[in-house]
Parts: structure tokens; C-alpha cells; sequence
């Protein structure tokens, strides 16, 4: 099965974005074609909102994606070009002429291919390795978000555990979440640093409680601004590794949160 070539800015990734890609990889190993960001002023008249490392960073951060290449540098062999029809103008035509010159098929996915949130099963557990949990909202999906979930995977298989709806707004405020609690189930679990993401069912910061039961989770993982008492002594009394970690960023990319990227 050839390689699929999708091409775009993948600027602000989103839920179109992944489905894109998600669906694309169904049909071969997905090549993205990231647009620089001269390229992308060029095709939209805009400077892209993240700069190209952490653009590159994110989409590579996809499960459904194999290679992540820039214009003038190597991939295999492309066999099909994939596009949203639906998409931005400037991403479709380059979509038709990539296909063109590489001598490949054009694969147009419509609005109603891409649409919905599929359900991504959860995969049996590795008995040889230890079950790490993570918990938070999750509300827009970021290079710091990708980054916590690299460095915790090292810990063992990680579970994302994202907060229902209805709690996230007990705890934050009305107008949050911003997304829907099935969108950001897809999205956690589309990266492949990810074992496995569920939502909560329980209430106040310690919602995932029946998660945690359920998945039999040896560690409890949080950034240092997620360590709340109640976290550290639902491990303390259930005998659970209690992890505090430093928000990092990946080597050269700006420090991300939730918060400050809201409007942006």
C-alpha cells in the first residue's frame, strides 16, 4: 500500500484537522506536506498563528501520521493525495496540483466523510508494563498537552482521562469546556504517545476516581499547577505513585497552557 499525501498549514490544529488525517490513513501511510511560513503567507495573505517546530511538532505527534515533511525534503513514494473539499480554498488547489505533478490519485474527502467523532476502542492492557493516569480538560489540544503526555508515557502505558462536561464547568466556569467531551476524547486519543482515553464519571477533582479504579492505574501523574490535595490523598489511602511533573516544553517551542491560548 503506497504512501497518501496530505498537504496544508495545519495552523491552530483542530478536529478537521485530525479527522483528516485520521480518515487519509485508512487508505496508506500518511506524508504530511507542512507548509512553511512563507508558504503560507504566500497562499493566504496571513502570518500562521504557531510557527513552523511546533506546527511540525504537533501534526508528528499524530498517530495517524508517518512522516511530517517540509517542501524539498525526501518521502516515499506517493500514491494517493488527500484532501477536505470542504477545506480552505488555497488547500485544495494545492491538494490538485500535488496530485498532478506527482503523478498520483486525488482522494476528495467531503464535510460529510469527515464528519462526526469516531469512537477509538480501547486497546487491552500490556500486563508487562505499568498504567500511568493523567486527568484534566484537555479543552484545546496543545504542544504542551503533547509534551506532558511524551514525558509521561515514559512512565509507563498512559491513560487520558478528560473531564465530563458538566464538571469541567463546576470547576472552571460557565463557558467552559469549550469543546465537547466526545471531541476531546478523539483528540487526546489521537496522539500516539497515548495508550488509551476515557471521560470521567465522577465529580469535583477527583471525577476519574471510577476511571482509575477501572483501568488499575499504578501511577497518578499531574502538572504542577493539577496537584490538588484531594489527588494526593486519593493516592496516599490507594496505594498509587502520586507524580508531580514541571511544565516543559519541548526542546525550542514556547510554553503553552489552556489559559493563555483561549482567544487567542
Amino acid at each position: 500500500m503506497g504512501a497518501v499525501l496530505v498537504t496544508g498549514a495545519f495552523d491552530d490544529l483542530g478536529l478537521r484537522h485530525v479527522r483528516l488525517l485520521h480518515e487519509a490513513s485508512r487508505v496508506g501511510p500518511v506524508i504530511v506536506h507542512l507548509w512553511s511560513d512563507e508558504e503560507i503567507l504566500a497562499a493566504t495573505g496571513a502570518e500562521p498563528k504557531f510557527l513552523l517546530a511546533e506546527r511540525r511538532y504537533l501534526a508528528g505527534s499524530l498517530r495517524w501520521v508517518s512522516a511530517v515533511a517540509l517542501t524539498g525534503e525526501a518521502h516515499p513514494k506517493i500514491d494517493r493525495v488527500c484532501v477536505d473539499v470542504d477545506g480552505p480554498k488555497a488547500e485544495v488547489s494545492a491538494a490538485g496540483a500535488a496530485a498532478a505533478a506527482l503523478h498520483a490519485d486525488l482522494r476528495e474527502l467531503t464535510a460529510r466523510e469527515l464528519s462526526g467523532i469516531p469512537e477509538l476502542p480501547l486497546s487491552p492492557p500490556d500486563a508487562s508494563r505499568r498504567r500511568v493516569v493523567v486527568t484534566g480538560c484537555y479543552d484545546w489540544l496543545h504542544s504542551g498537552h503533547v509534551r506532558f503526555f511524551e514525558e509521561v508515557a515514559g512512565y509507563g502505558e498512559l491513560y487520558v482521562v478528560v473531564g465530563h462536561d458538566a464538571n469541567v464547568r463546576l470547576l472552571k466556569g460557565e463557558g467552559h469546556p469549550r469543546f465537547p467531551m466526545a471531541q476531546r476524547r478523539y483528540m487526546t486519543g489521537s496522539v500516539r504517545h497515548v495508550h488509551g482515553a476515557l471521560v470521567s464519571t465522577g465529580s469535583g477533582w477527583m471525577d476519574a476516581e471510577p476511571e482509575i479504579r477501572s483501568i488499575g492505574a499504578h501511577i497518578y501523574a499531574v502538572n504542577e499547577d493539577g496537584d490538588k490535595p484531594e489527588k494526593r490523598e486519593f493516592c496516599r489511602t490507594h496505594g498509587l505513585e502520586y507524580l508531580v511533573l514541571h511544565r516543559v516544553p519541548a526542546a525550542g517551542l514556547p510554553r503553552r497552557s489552556s489559559t493563555d491560548l483561549r482567544g487567542f
